[in-house]
């Protein structure tokens, strides 16, 4: 069967994102998780979201939106992976060691699995700028002098995509990875059908392409390129100090890369499809074909954040 021809007549600002074996979206006013348990069952949890800007003005200001939102959305994720996994170990009935024990009596359950995840969010973060921004910068501190500060800044940017790239990569040799990734699919189809008019039916959204231009592996991407465009112009004498301008300047680059991204969402001319490209490539290894079971859920997921209001949900 053929895929889908229409257009796209409403660019939502709903997303998603794809978790253990389910899917969470996030719309103007909602935000909506959903997990295919083991017994293949459904489970739901709806929240209700108020936007940041309306709260903090300066959330809103461009750049600073982008690192705003960014932080959020990290939150968001670890929070809808911590719903998502209890489930899948809902089946085990492990009885707790010595020292677990020991531990919630002395601390309580809730404050172990608060630490729990505040030290899972550090790591995470920590991992990323590890691997993307230290290890690259690391690595050209082996280049002899007599290379320019821009040959080596590109160098290190390049080095910065391949790490992210064969990081992917590996990630998707990972059989639960894998699954994820089938489930972004799931995600992308069903916003592309709801953004096309479509009935939000198994059969409309199994049609659509899985690659969408506003997906978070193109940001990601986006930012990759901006990073080497920004440390090309701030430099310093000392390596330890070019090390930690990248680490300071690492939000700027994430709101300037929020800008273009949002940019290239937000129009369709030759120009924003150049900026979409790479990213809409590298979406190959990150974005697989789902199954109707994922389908199912991404489809109740969206349905569920789909405000009444669509001025509100209007790119």
């Amino acid at each position: 069967m053929k895929k889908q021809e229409s257009q796209v007549v409403h660019k939502t600002t709903i997303g998603g994102q794809s978790i253990l074996e389910g899917i969470m979206m996030k719309g103007p006013r909602k935000s909506c998780t959903v997990v295919r348990k083991p017994d293949g069952t459904l489970a739901i949890r709806d929240e209700q979201t108020t936007p940041l800007k309306e709260k903090y003005p300066i959330a809103g200001v461009p750049v600073i939106r982008g690192f705003v939102m960014m932080v959020q959305s990290l939150i968001e994720g670890f929070q809808a992976i911590e719903y998502s996994s209890q489930f899948l170990e809902e089946d085990e009935e492990e009885q707790p060691s010595r020292l677990e024990q020991w531990l919630i009596d002395k601390i309580g359950a809730g404050a172990i699995e608060s630490a729990l995840y505040f030290l899972s969010v550090v790591l995470g973060v920590g991992l990323a700028i590890g691997l993307f921004i230290v290890l690259p910068a690391f690595a050209i501190t082996f280049l002899p002098d007599s290379v320019p500060h821009l040959g080596a800044n590109l160098i290190e940017g390049v080095l910065r995509i391949v790490i992210f790239i064969a990081y992917m990569v590996i990630m998707g040799m990972i059989p639960d990875m894998r699954r994820t990734f089938r489930y972004h699919g799931a995600e992308h189809k069903t916003i592309y059908c709801y953004e096309k008019g479509l009935e939000l039916t198994t059969e409309h959204v199994r049609e659509q392409p899985r690659e969408h231009p506003r997906c978070g592996t193109s940001f990601l991407f986006v930012i990759m390129i901006i990073s080497i465009l920004v440390f090309s112009v701030v430099t310093a004498e000392s390596r330890l100090v070019q090390l930690l301008l990248r680490v300071v300047l690492l939000p700027v680059v994430i709101g300037l890369s929020y800008e273009v991204n949002r940019f290239a969402g937000r129009h369709d001319g030759v120009l924003s499809s150049i900026l979409r490209w790479p990213g809409m490539m590298l979406q190959h290894i990150t974005v697989l074909e789902p199954d109707d079971s994922m389908i199912e859920v991404a489809i109740v997921s969206l349905q569920h954040v789909i405000p009444e209001n669509r001025q509100e949900d209007k790119w």
